[in-house]
């Protein structure tokens, strides 16, 4: 009797994940996570690489986040617990074989990777913040640093308070695509531009290493649409607003950003962005835009809502990767100190630490063009593609009868998907990819250092309970 006691007030009082969040506020971090400083900078860059046809490339990113987003669905809404990937990948593998080195290998990329893209961020916030206030690079990195200790901050409280905070961003969001979207239609010459968008197609060009590089470019700006994956254990019905919000986020922020694009360019030809992106002349592209249309005063706003914008994006980051190393840490497969949750705020604080500390570092370290393509190759091969093969592997074994959702047209989009990143995966460029493969070569080291000394797989045959 004592015992049962016992473990009841244990239960009670442990600190655990909170399923809090329902569908609207699931969906408002997917997109506060993909709408961040990356599609401001990356506009003029795509055009750089593209030139006329730089909306097929924003088009490309969409049909990829599309397609991928059913392989997260169908994983998502099946395994709905705090990490996404790392379960994912555990279970399609096999929890007792190779699964465990699959998943492994994601949380030692994730600790690398989820800082890169918070660095991303940050560096992003501080060079855009140009435009408002001179500032040379010791003063870039000093901002760019400051704003993810904001940022960590902003974060260190329970999940019903982000989930709240979370939708204030949002409206910030919508305020700035908005603002900037309108404007281009009050110019008066949104439809003729959207009209002549397609005009310079080329199949050659489209297959070019130079689309690849500007589809690095957009995909990266669309990266974000599975963060509800990451923060499965704290997700309300999550077979059904698992998938749906991510269908939601990716139709809404497709249509915003061609929309984005389309209005820019009615008022900035395409061929003075792409001229201000060779020779580098023009990093504000959004700003001088609002300023020809409104004057300097309205630019300056506008520069503000998009720093607002950032802001937005890299607290949603930091929220959901901050759950991955902690779900691995809580099965035993990483360090332990990682699986501590906040004793009375109930989220994974040494988790967030940890993260927020080595972004903080990468801040201050990297510059904004080694790192979006860097983020993108630590992800495609142990993350997407791993994934979709999970996929296939997992329907083998386990059927499809069980599946809260089923993705359509299957294996198309499994096929699909792997195709399109291995092309991203080659984009990325020699020297990125070597940086891949030296991350990834640690991380097989240093999981089978640590399998030799826990008798793990492969050097302890999988257990099989029946």
């Amino acid at each position: 009797m004592y015992i049962s006691v016992l473990m009841y007030v244990m239960s009670a009082t442990t600190p655990k994940l909170q399923r809090s969040l329902g569908l609207f506020q699931s969906s408002v971090l997917n997109m506060i996570d993909m709408v961040g400083i990356g599609p401001f900078i990356t506009l003029p860059i795509v055009i750089g690489f593209t030139g006329g046809m730089y909306i097929y490339a924003w088009l490309a990113g969409a049909l990829l986040s599309v397609i991928d987003a059913m392989i997260w669905s169908e994983l998502g809404a099946a395994y709905p617990l705090a990490g996404g990937s790392y379960n994912f990948l555990k279970e399609a593998y096999g929890k007792n074989g190779m699964g465990r080195m699959m998943s492994f290998l994601y949380v030692w990329q994730t600790v690398i990777q989820a800082p890169l893209v918070a660095a991303s961020a940050a560096i992003g916030f501080a060079q855009y913040a140009g435009y408002l206030v001179h500032l040379n690079v010791l003063q870039q990195k000093a901002l760019s640093g400051t704003v993810i200790i904001l940022i960590t901050f902003l974060l260190y409280r329970k999940i019903e308070s982000i989930g709240r905070i979370g939708v204030l961003l949002w409206g910030g969001v919508v305020f700035t695509l908005g603002w900037i979207i309108i404007g281009g239609i009050g110019h008066g010459s949104f439809l003729q531009t959207a009209q002549s968008a397609g005009n310079g197609f080329s199949w050659q060009h489209l297959l070019s290493f130079a689309f690849g590089q500007a589809c690095v470019k957009t995909i990266y700006s669309y990266l974000g649409y599975y963060n509800v994956c990451h923060l499965g254990g704290e997700i309300k019905n999550p077979g059904k607003n698992i998938p749906r919000s991510m269908f939601i986020s990716v139709a809404a922020i497709a249509v915003l950003y061609l929309a984005m694009n389309i209005s820019v360019t009615s008022v900035i030809s395409w061929q003075e962005i792409k001229q201000w992106c060779d020779t580098d002349t023009n990093q504000f592209v959004v700003s001088t835009f609002i300023e020809r249309l409104y004057g300097t005063g309205a630019a300056k706003v506008a520069t503000a809502m998009i720093l607002w914008v950032a802001l937005a994006s890299l607290f949603a980051v930091m929220l959901g990767y901050s759950r991955v190393p902690f779900a691995a840490a809580k099965d035993g497969v990483f360090f332990s100190a990682f699986a501590r949750l906040h004793p009375t705020k109930h989220f994974p604080y040494v988790s967030l630490l940890v993260l927020a500390s080595l972004a903080f570092i990468f801040s201050l370290l990297l510059r904004m063009t080694d790192v979006i393509s860097g983020i993108l190759a630590m992800r495609i091969i142990v993350q997407f593609v791993s994934q979709a093969v999970g996929i296939v592997l997992l329907r083998r074994r386990n059927g499809t009868m069980h599946l809260p959702y089923k993705m359509p047209l299957y294996p198309l989009p499994v096929i699909l998907a792997i195709v399109m990143w291995l092309f991203i995966f080659w984009a990325t460029g020699l020297k990125v990819i070597g940086s891949f493969v030296v991350v990834f070569v640690s991380g097989l080291v240093v999981y089978f250092i640590t399998a030799w000394v826990q008798k793990r797989w492969p050097f302890k045959a999988a257990v099989v309970k029946g």
